[in-house]
């Protein structure tokens, strides 16, 4: 189990979502909507032996323009608990990422709202992932 097999099972749940471009790393250029997956923290030696590590990655989904109000109804879709465009749902699809991890949970969408990229400001939902590997 290592930090990028995590990364990259975050990454092909989130790619069942139709029409959402995912990055595994930060893009040089965004084109919404798009997922970008991230390392946030990493708590060691949470069981006997070390045997559990718990790793929390940040998923920002960029949908559009701050200012349009077609962004704001795509986020509704993918802050949905589930359905074919929730980021939860399609994270959370698949528990173990393929063997990546021994349980994934989304655990909250803690911010919502503008952020700047290349100088253009853009609206965008951040979700907490817990992967215990």
């Amino acid at each position: 189990m290592t930090i990028a097999a995590i990364r990259e099972g975050i990454a092909t749940n989130l790619r069942t979502i139709s029409g959402l471009r995912v990055f595994e790393e930060i893009p040089d250029q965004l084109s919404p909507p798009a997922a970008v997956v991230s390392l946030n923290s990493i708590d060691y030696h949470q069981a006997f032996s070390g045997g559990l590590n718990i790793y929390r990655f940040t998923v920002r989904v960029v949908v559009g323009r701050a200012a349009e109000r077609q962004a704001q109804r795509y986020l509704d879709l993918y802050a949905e608990p589930d359905g074919a465009s929730s980021v939860r749902g399609a994270i959370e699809s698949n528990r173990t990422l393929s063997g990546a991890c021994q349980d994934v949970i989304v655990e909250a969408m803690p911010n919502i709202g503008s952020i700047t990229v290349n100088e253009n400001e853009y609206l965008a939902g951040e979700w907490t992932v817990t992967c215990y590997a």
